[in-house]
Parts: C-alpha cells; sequence; structure tokens
C-alpha cells in the first residue's frame, strides 16, 4: 500500500473511532461489552491490527489502544489508559528491536537535542498526568480524546 494511502486509511479509522467514542458515550447505545469468550479472540486480532499499524507508524498505539479497549471491552477511559501504557511496552520494545537492527536510529544522533528535550517533557508531562488522573471525569475526557483523534486524522490525511 502506498504511504499517502495508508495515512488515509488510519485517518479514516481514526474518524470513526472518534465517532463511535461520541456516540457510545452521548446515546443510550454504549458499548460493545463482549461476552468473556469473544474477548479473548476480540483483543488479539485487534492486538494485531494495532500493532502492525504501529510498527508501520513507528509509534506506540495509544490513539488507537484506547478507544479499543474502551469501546470494545467497555473499560471507562481512565483504565483504558492504564492499560493502553501496560499493552504498549511490548509493541515498543518490538518496534525499537526492529527500527535499531535497520539503522533507523541514525537519525537520533542527529536530534539528540530535541529528543532529550521531548523526553523530559513526556516525563513530566505523565507525572503530572498521573497526578491529575482522578481529577478529570469521563464526561470531559471521552470528548477530548474525540477531539484529539480527529486532528491528528485531519494531519495524517494531509500527510504527503
Amino acid at each position: 500500500m502506498r504511504g499517502s494511502t495508508l495515512y488515509k486509511v488510519l485517518a479514516a479509522l481514526m474518524v470513526l473511532m472518534a465517532a463511535a467514542l461520541v456516540v457510545t458515550h452521548t446515546t443510550a447505545s454504549g458499548t460493545l461489552h463482549l461476552p468473556l469468550w469473544a474477548q479473548v479472540p476480540a483483543g488479539v486480532v485487534a492486538g494485531f491490527g494495532i500493532g502492525v499499524v504501529a510498527a508501520i507508524m513507528g509509534v506506540a498505539g495509544g490513539e488507537l489502544l484506547i478507544p479499543t479497549i474502551v469501546l470494545l471491552f467497555g473499560e471507562d477511559i481512565k483504565t483504558a489508559g492504564s492499560l493502553s501504557l501496560l499493552v504498549s511496552l511490548p509493541t515498543m520494545l518490538v518496534a525499537f528491536a526492529r527500527y535499531s537492527r535497520d539503522g533507523s536510529f541514525a537519525v537520533l544522533g542527529a536530534n539528540l537535542r530535541f529528543m532529550t528535550i521531548m523526553a523530559a517533557g513526556s516525563i513530566a508531562g505523565a507525572v503530572l498526568g498521573g497526578m491529575l488522573l482522578g481529577v478529570f471525569p469521563d464526561l470531559i475526557l471521552i470528548p477530548l480524546l474525540s477531539v484529539i483523534l480527529l486532528v491528528s486524522a485531519v494531519k495524517l490525511a494531509r500527510h504527503d
């Protein structure tokens, strides 16, 4: 698949997830609440798809994991965020190994200052986010995640 086509497909997926989050949290339809016997195969299929996308895009997949956990498994967004972090660890390790073998990390040396600043900001943001975890209700977080998904979708669709 051409890169531009892949970006558009992922953008469409993000728009669908944003719409599904809004619909399931503003109407009586709710999430799927899969029975236990269906959760394992659904988790494997969703995890596989997200893992492929994450590896191709070079991301951890949280932008897809959190909505998937909320929509497929009926978890609240805060639990989904925590589970997303846990699920992302193996994905990041595999991607890290893959990228290190093919020389893709050579760009890091050229951008060491930028990487250091972003890592410091990310750590500080994670600490602050952890302290604010109980402050914001789902009624604020779900629309916020939907907006982030839509903005990301627009940026992906415009990517060359």
